[in-house]
């Protein structure tokens, strides 16, 4: 029996690049995404788009309400947190960070704000708001949005 060879050429190694998925971004303690620093919207949006399970609509409902109350606001991830600030000022009125069990919202200049928010901080102007799960009260937070956004901003 005779062998013959194939005349064709050989087929060239198909070399593909697989498209790998996006990182999923780590999470830290108590759950807080960990997304690189940045201004404007986008790394915000990564932030809440990573926040874990019911604190992700928080993250939603928070940044809705801040960028309807405060037309133009300002926005960056900086310290793995989302920063607000008014577009016609230097500094930040706002922050919010992902506990275990909650969402911290951090007002700068808490104290000059009527209501003054529950959470006491060991910085002197500084006030909290932890949210748990389904009990953001909107129309409270709202006014202190408004309020925050008009005192000057913290620079950080």
């Amino acid at each position: 029996m005779v062998k013959t060879t194939s005349k064709k050429p050989a087929k060239a190694a198909r070399t593909t690049t697989a498209k790998r998925p996006a990182a999923k971004p780590v999470l830290i303690s108590g759950g807080n995404p960990q997304i690189a620093k940045g201004d404007g919207d986008a790394p915000v949006q990564a932030y809440i788009a990573a926040m874990p399970g019911w604190k992700r609509d928080i993250g939603r409902q928070l940044d809705a309400v801040i960028q309807r109350t405060v037309p133009g606001v300002r926005k960056a991830v900086k310290w793995k947190s989302p920063f607000y600030g008014a577009p016609d000022q230097d500094g930040w009125f706002l922050s919010y960070h992902c506990f275990t069990k909650y969402v911290k919202v951090t007002f700068f200049r808490g104290t000059s704000l009527l209501p003054v928010p529950s959470g006491a901080s060991k910085h002197e102007e500084v006030r909290y708001l932890d949210i748990h799960e389904g009990a953001l009260g909107e129309a409270q937070f709202v006014n202190w949005v408004q309020q925050a956004s008009r005192l000057p901003g913290e620079p950080l």
